[in-house]
């Protein structure tokens, strides 16, 4: 499936019935669409139509080469485009930096948002509050080392060890494998670290709460969002709001645990089993 959207031309993938309510997958960071590839099946079995996009820099047809292409206005507004193209309102969904943009949209077009999940990342102005504390400061400490120029290097350096390593265990490694395969393309791993480089302190100007019905899915050992960012997230939601902390679990729930996010995406869109 390809979608045109702002000049670009972006590769998805697409599951469930035509006529099933739409349901929006963003991926995150340094991964693609098939991050949700068991999410969506499950998904699709309960008669959903469930498209994920390769989002900018991932899908060849949508890798700009200035930094100032990755800004995150840019990244809501393909977003806002997917919504668009697949037929608004949607069941939004997002992961990592899918959650970054997920929150941002629901936040600043709430008409096209029936749902939103977020998974594993907090609202920016609850992760804002946060940040005066060194260690979850501390946490985004990769973050730093992404925006270097040197990163991409720093990432692929010894058979990609630190690429891999960014998974801590919890991804299987075949779908590791495939996530490095994509991002090895020509220039498509200098496109995903963009993202990071082109961050601002002005990509929270103008949020306000989020005024749609929200559920927020969070592992208790995620290694860049606190517990504390996860938690001040419900102040920020002024919408009927489920928060769903999971012991034990990590950030890469995708991957980790695609019946529990199925069941929390498809409990927003009123579908039973």
């Amino acid at each position: 499936m390809l979608l045109d959207v702002n000049g670009f031309r972006f590769s998805a993938q697409e599951a469930g019935p035509p006529d099933g309510q739409a349901v929006l997958l963003l991926h995150g960071f340094p991964q693609t669409a098939s991050s949700w590839s068991a999410v969506m099946a499950r998904l699709a079995d309960r008669g959903l139509r469930c498209v994920a996009v390769d989002q900018r820099g991932y899908s060849p047809g949508a890798r700009p080469a200035s930094v100032s292409d990755y800004r995150l206005a840019g990244l809501v507004g393909d977003a806002a485009g997917f919504i668009a193209a697949v037929g608004a309102p949607v069941h939004l969904v997002g992961h990592d930096w899918g959650g970054v943009v997920g929150w941002q949209v629901a936040a600043r077009y709430p008409s096209l948002v029936a749902s939103w999940t977020a998974v594993s990342t907090p609202y920016a102005l609850a992760l804002r509050d946060v940040l005066v504390d060194p260690a979850q400061r501390e946490r985004f400490g990769y973050m730093r080392q992404l925006r270097e120029p040197s990163s991409e290097q720093w990432l692929l350096a010894e058979g990609a060890a630190r690429f891999r390593e960014l998974f801590g265990g919890r991804v299987p490694g075949g779908r590791v494998d495939e996530d490095l395969a994509a991002l090895s393309a020509p220039g498509a791993l200098t496109a995903a670290t963009n993202w990071y480089r082109a961050m601002s302190r002005s990509d929270s100007d103008g949020l306000g709460p989020v005024r749609v019905p929200t559920t927020y899915v969070w592992g208790s050992q995620d290694l860049a969002f606190s517990r504390e960012a996860a938690v001040r997230t419900a102040q920020y939601v002024d919408a009927d709001y489920r928060f769903v902390p999971l012991e034990g679990a990590s950030h890469w729930l995708p991957d980790e645990l695609p019946d529990l996010l199925a069941d929390e995406i498809a409990a927003r869109a009123s579908v039973d089993d």
